[in-house]
């Protein structure tokens, strides 16, 4: 096969892989997922001599990159914007959620915010995409047993902040059969 072919094979395989991958981590803004996952192919086509046989981890490591470029500008904007005054926080304007706003597991997302972002992509990349190490190691850039620390490691962290939740969290999921 050509490597236009394999490019294509790719792309029809594994687009809606790459697209969820991105929406999860825009928290589904679509015009924004849409608009990496357009940047991730891009690449990819680009790069379509560079296509391992499993593209998959391969892809989810270019989208990693777009992911950062994505929010890096992102970043750029919001600045722009609090600069020029037009943000609601610059006019007292905040909403709050309420007390019934929490969606059940919020608890497991409260955790895995506080962890730095290369733990939280490494659990992600495990639970979310459902990669075994060997891919996570190809997705992250990094070799096998590197990505084997950087998931242990990770997964001791993230135990740490469950357990910094507070006893009604922890004493919930040893009650569910998780702790």
């Amino acid at each position: 096969m050509s490597d236009d072919d394999n490019f294509a094979a790719a792309y029809r395989e594994h687009y809606w892989a790459v697209s969820r991958y991105v929406a999860r981590r825009l928290d589904g803004r679509m015009s924004d997922v849409e608009e990496v996952v357009a940047e991730v192919f891009t690449v990819a086509w680009r790069r379509r001599t560079d296509l391992p046989d499993s593209p998959l981890p391969w892809l989810y490591g270019v989208a990693r990159n777009c992911l950062a470029n994505a929010v890096r500008g992102q970043g750029r904007r919001r600045r722009l914007v609090d600069r020029l005054g037009n943000d609601d926080t610059a006019h007292g304007r905040h909403i709050e959620a309420g007390p019934d706003a929490e969606s059940p597991g919020a608890w497991v997302h409260d955790a895995l915010d506080r962890l730095s972002p290369a733990d939280q992509e490494v659990l992600r990349l495990t639970a979310w995409e459902e990669l075994d190490t060997d891919e996570v190691a190809v997705a992250l850039g990094c070799g096998r047993r590197a990505a084997s620390m950087r998931l242990h490691r990770a997964r001791r962290r993230l135990r740490a902040e469950i357990d910094r939740l507070g006893p009604t969290t922890a004493a919930a999921l040893k009650e569910n059969g998780h702790g």
